[in-house]
């Protein structure tokens, strides 16, 4: 992917300029990705006496929830783990270990938002089994699976699943599972050089106070790692579906999905399985926000374009909600994403005769061939239930989204090979209305239709 336009350039530059001097930030670096490469790069501000770069490394705060999350999803796809089994199977001795793993990775659990003790993230870190040991039953704060409620802590118990599986520590297994192999060398638990310093901006007053960082120990997995605006984008562009070896794009599709929502019947966020979710200017965003003491990062991807936003900045706060959005809607003002060239597709499978209406009952539907040899099923004119099906060995069609998400879709042929009609899931569609030829569960009126 060539780099964006040279006015782009200036239109984003400019958009991280007025958030640095207005956020009073002490330094802020963003990108964009695009096709899984860096696209546009800025950055203002100073780290030791000069703007960072790419590879400057800044504390990404909760980012690292994600990365812990992608270990458990791949022990859960070696079936070394179900994401039903209670957290008392993998991490026995705590008083709330009939938590799911679904729900510590959704933040459904119900659990506090943060450990017990003092603020974890300004202060020394306890060991893993202190801090199991002291979550009582006062640790929860909602029944399991009612609400979505934000939980440091049930981060910290999965990277305990982590370690006990991989038989090393939750950051070892990041790194030799994720991180190397997506080239992600210089995401560390500890910063190196050339790094930024956290600070905390005086809100009356333009002077800083350096904010203590350290080892949280037991509550690391929850928000340890520092990283770069390089290795961020490398994320962002699996977050995008790029995966590499490290997970598939299927699974990476779950982890997607809204399990929950935080804003009721707005959505505009929510959360699916370790990433966070986000609806903004016709975009469905998924990614994750950082927040430590002296520092803020966020990532966010949409998959649907392949494109991707970051940024990271050393100050505990002033760093708007809207800028990444600010940055895309720039990018789709300059440079808006041509459509994919059309191609003909071969009819390999001979599915040719399927296509076009069928109906249930009374109401219309299509069938179209998709690219991938798929098909999909979509009321004509008017609302309904729509979905796409995968082409499946046994000649059936598995449902991958709406309502028949999972369901199987089976052409049922007559004796000379014909279809005779669709069966999805005891539902019926037929090439007319309530075909009487087809077999109409409760039968068609022998009659007709009659005015």
């Amino acid at each position: 992917m060539a780099p964006v336009l040279e006015s782009t350039a200036r239109a984003l530059l400019r958009r991280i300029a007025v958030e640095q001097a207005e956020g009073r930030l002490p330094s802020l670096t963003a990108a964009v990705v695009r096709d899984g490469e860096l696209a546009w790069f800025g950055s203002r501000g100073k780290v030791d006496g000069a703007a960072p770069t790419t590879a400057t490394q800044y504390r990404i705060g909760s980012i690292t929830k994600s990365l812990v999350a992608t270990v458990v999803m791949r022990l859960r796809d070696e079936g070394r783990i179900e994401l039903l089994d209670p957290i008392g199977k993998h991490v026995p001795g705590t008083q709330i270990g009939e938590v799911t793993v679904a729900q510590l990775l959704s933040h459904t659990s119900g659990l506090s938002a943060e450990s017990p003790g003092q603020w974890w993230e300004r202060t020394q870190g306890v060991p893993v089994e202190r801090l199991v040991a002291s979550l009582g039953p006062d640790a929860a704060k909602h029944r399991p699976g009612r609400r979505y409620h934000y939980s440091n802590v049930g981060f910290a118990l999965l990277g305990e699943l982590v370690a006990r599986h991989r038989e090393m520590s939750w950051a070892q297994a990041v790194r030799e599972e994720i991180l190397q192999p997506l080239g992600m060398r210089d995401t560390t638990v500890r910063p190196r050089a050339p790094h930024a310093v956290g600070y905390a901006v005086h809100p009356w007053a333009d002077v800083l106070l350096p904010e203590p960082e350290h080892d949280a120990v037991a509550m690391a997995p929850a928000g340890q790692l520092w990283s770069t605006p390089a290795d961020l984008a490398r994320w962002a562009a699996f977050v995008a579906g790029d995966t590499g070896d490290v997970l598939s794009p299927a699974t990476v599709a779950e982890m997607r999905e809204p399990a929950t929502v935080d804003d009721g019947d707005a959505w505009t966020g929510g959360y699916g399985l370790g990433l966070q979710l986000a609806r903004a200017g016709g975009r469905r965003l998924a990614g994750h926000t950082g927040s430590m003491p002296g520092f803020l990062a966020t990532v966010w991807a949409d998959p649907s374009d392949r494109v991707g936003v970051l940024f990271t900045a050393n100050s505990t706060a002033g760093v708007s909600r809207t800028l990444l959005t600010d940055l895309l809607a720039i990018l789709d003002q300059h440079e808006p994403r041509l459509p994919d060239e059309w191609e003909p597709v071969a009819d390999t499978a001979g599915l040719l005769e399927m296509t076009g209406p069928w109906y249930w009952g009374p109401a219309p539907y299509a069938l179209r061939l998709l690219p991938d040899g798929g098909v999909s099923l979509n009321p004509i004119g008017g609302a309904g239930r729509a979905s796409r099906f995968a082409a499946q060995a046994d000649g059936t069609w598995l449902g991958l989204d709406g309502y028949y998400a999972g369901e199987t879709l089976r052409a049922v042929r007559r004796a000379d090979g014909s279809v005779s009609h669709l069966d999805l899931n005891t539902f019926i569609f037929t090439r007319t209305p309530y075909d009487p030829e087809a077999d109409v569960p409760g039968g068609v009126d022998e009659n007709g239709w009659r005015g």
